[in-house]
């Protein structure tokens, strides 16, 4: 249909709230209006009818052209509007704005669970300090696959965290991205619990952090970004078990390693029972699909009523740190090392002498675990050097 009476044009366009870069106010309609030209009131030569039909061709371009360009307008608009929206409504904490957990760490690196070069002593296993922070999403403490910063790798292999103290403050005052820090103390045994309280916000409802395993080259536990809010309510209660992470930055197979850079730096990896694929792994158990959970945390959101109290529960005997483990055995077989080479062959001339050759044990069998074999051997021989 032709609009060739058409006296105005306009398209009103109400958006929603007002977005960074969209420019437009919510408050107030955008209109976008198009007016034709009035018809001249002198024609000049040119017969009316004639001139009325080129007036309604030139009308119809100049609509054409007017229509493109609200067109234009409005989808420049909407994508400005659009881009200003967070991605996907999961990313959206509408929960109260603050939320107070207490924080449980447990330590579960008993002999039993992890027979294989478990240390006994110089040190002993044991856990460093936790250090951790609520943040959004526009910062990271630490991510698998990916390179540990240069205080994540302070932390991993000596236990100092002023670097990584300072790449938080760093990040919280260009980005806005940390709300707040929280550390829990040492454990001093491979089995323990030590606790803390954390406060997340609805712009910041992530929780990062780590905790070294002492002693070894790089390793350590810890979550990365764990998100505490559910839409619009904070969750409860979580736990989550924790397994054992290369920093990527030191190049030690045991726990007693000495210090050894890794030149150029690997990326974070998680341990597994088959990965590094090495013997000389601490953590190589080739026959287990999975390795049992070295530690385990657990979050509790705190009523109005506990604030400040203490953490609402604790499964540690009454005398000490250390707590029942009920982590099924992991049964560990005995290791030995290579044949030696033969020995002399002993005895009498023209007649049918013995050699031997000998093993050692590398590794004593745990927990129901294959026993040793034979570690000597002999057989057969003709003496030499014989008159």
């Amino acid at each position: 249909m032709l609009f060739a009476n058409l006296e105005s044009l306009k398209i009103t366009i109400i958006l929603g709230p007002k977005g960074p870069s969209s420019g437009i106010n919510s408050k107030t309609p955008t209109v976008f209006s198009c007016r034709p030209t009035q018809l001249p009131a002198k024609a000049g030569a040119l017969p009316l009818p004639v001139l009325q039909r080129k007036y309604l061709g030139m009308e119809n371009l100049m609509f054409v052209y007017c229509s493109c360009k609200v067109i234009w307008t409005l989808l420049v608009t909407i994508l400005g509007y659009a881009s200003s929206l967070p991605v996907g409504d999961d990313s959206i904490c509408t929960a109260e704005e603050l939320a107070k957990y207490s924080i449980i760490f447990t330590g579960k690196w008993s002999q039993t669970a992890f027979p294989k070069q478990y240390p006994l002593y110089r040190p002993p296993a044991q856990w460093s300090s936790m250090l951790g922070v609520t943040h959004s999403s526009d910062y990271s403490m630490w991510k698998k696959n990916e390179y540990a910063s240069n205080g994540v790798r302070d932390f991993a292999e000596k236990g100092e965290a002023w670097v990584l103290m300072k790449e938080i403050e760093e990040a919280g005052e260009k980005i806005q991205s940390v709300h707040g820090i929280f550390s829990a103390p040492a454990i001093s045994s491979g089995t323990g619990q030590t606790f803390t309280e954390l406060e997340a916000h609805s712009r910041h409802p992530l929780v990062s952090f780590v905790v070294r395993i002492v002693p070894s080259p790089d390793w350590f536990v810890g979550i990365d970004s764990l998100n505490l809010c559910e839409g619009d309510h904070w969750m409860e209660e979580v736990s989550v078990d924790l397994f054992p992470y290369d920093a990527g930055t030191d190049s030690g197979f045991t726990f007693s390693s000495p210090n050894f850079a890794t030149i150029p730096q690997d990326t974070v990896t998680e341990i597994t029972c088959s990965s590094p694929s090495h013997p000389a792994n601490s953590f190589y158990y080739p026959k287990l699909k999975i390795l049992p959970p070295i530690a385990q945390v657990t979050m509790v959101k705190l009523k109005k009523n506990q604030l400040g109290l203490s953490a609402p529960y604790f499964n540690l005997p009454a005398k000490s740190n250390e707590i029942i483990d009920s982590v099924s055995e992991t049964p560990l077989d005995c290791e030995v090392s290579q044949w030696s080479s033969w020995g002399l062959c002993r005895g009498l001339c023209r007649k049918t002498g013995t050699k031997i050759r000998t093993r050692f044990v590398v590794l004593q069998p745990a927990n129901n675990g294959m026993p040793c074999p034979n570690l000597d051997e002999e057989t057969g021989c003709e003496p030499e050097n014989c008159v």
